[in-house]
Parts: structure tokens; C-alpha cells; sequence
């Protein structure tokens, strides 16, 4: 797949950050652009209009998602553990495609809302030969949206996340132990 243009990075990276910091109100076409450091019209070069600006993050965050999953089905402690130690969040590309794309659906964007959807269920299908039953995997994904969850909080400094960096590798083996 061929490298889209620098200055459309630029522009979905610049919408991105507008809807995590400030929400899908803010998040305009004007906004973007000048957060981008492009003119409207070069962002109009890119992207037509709102809604294909959506589309564009919505793209980045299919295309996260399947590197990911590609991570997950090769990762040396399997997918299950993969999955929910890289739930606590590190502010990575992913992360923040999914925080924007959350921010969008809460917004009302049908778009994002079945775009989520469906990541956690390709994230779902991917863990699912891995665990003996329906609701070992509803453990797994309920473990990992509370770790993401928690740790997006992060109200009380990293000292009170949940679990602590040397506790993570314990909650891994509770729920591989769990759901085997």
C-alpha cells in the first residue's frame, strides 16, 4: 500500500487530535486546517468535506487495526495475552485513532459507531480459537475494555492505575489461566 501524502497525514493527524483534546464540535474544517498547518483549500485537496475527513480516520484506524491483529496472530505469548496487555494504553496510533473515532460516534456518527463495532469484533474473532468458550472470550474482552478504560482515566496519577506495570503480567496469567 503506497504512502498517502504527507500533508494528508498532517490533516488526519490534525483532526485526530482536535476531536481527542477538544471533541467533535470542534473539530472543523477551519479548525483542522489551520492545526495542520495548511490552507483550506489544501485540505480540501484531501478531503471534501467532513464527512471525508470521518472516512479518512475511520480508513487509519482499519488499517491500525489490521497490524494489529496481525501483531496479535504472531505475537511469541499468543493472542490472548497480547490482547490484554496492550489494552493498557501507551498513546500509540491506535489508541488515539480509537479515542477519535469514540469522540466521533459519541458525536453521532453512525460511521464511527459501526466502524468500533466492528474492530472489536475482528479483535474478537481473532482471540476466539484461543479460549475454550463464549464466555471465556467475553472475559477476555471485558478484562481488556476495563484496562483500557482505567488506564484512560489515569484521574489519580499512573501510581493508582490498575493493574501497576508488575502486576500486568499477573492479570495476564489469571485470564490465560481463566479462559484455557
Amino acid at each position: 500500500m503506497p504512502r498517502p501524502p504527507l500533508a494528508r497525514e498532517k490533516v488526519l493527524d490534525a483532526f485526530e487530535a482536535i476531536l481527542i483534546e477538544d471533541g467533535e464540535r470542534a473539530a472543523t474544517l477551519d479548525a483542522t486546517a489551520k492545526a495542520a498547518g495548511v490552507s483550506k483549500g489544501g485540505l480540501l485537496y484531501h478531503f471534501g468535506s467532513k464527512d471525508d475527513l470521518e472516512a479518512g480516520l475511520m480508513e487509519r484506524l482499519d488499517h491500525l487495526t489490521t497490524l494489529d491483529l496481525e501483531r496479535m496472530t504472531t505475537a511469541e505469548e499468543g493472542p490472548v495475552a497480547y490482547y490484554v496487555r496492550t489494552s493498557v494504553m501507551e498513546d500509540d496510533a491506535l489508541d488515539r485513532a480509537l479515542i477519535a473515532a469514540t469522540r466521533l460516534a459519541q458525536g453521532g456518527s453512525t460511521h464511527a459507531a459501526d466502524m468500533l463495532r466492528e474492530t472489536r469484533r475482528r479483535w474478537a474473532e481473532t482471540i476466539r480459537p484461543h479460549v475454550r468458550d463464549t464466555a471465556s472470550l467475553d472475559l477476555v474482552m471485558l478484562v481488556s475494555d476495563g484496562l483500557y478504560f482505567n488506564n484512560s482515566l489515569d484521574v489519580h496519577g499512573p501510581e493508582r492505575l490498575v493493574p501497576r506495570s508488575d502486576e500486568l503480567a499477573e492479570l495476564i496469567a489469571l485470564v490465560l489461566k481463566a479462559t484455557a
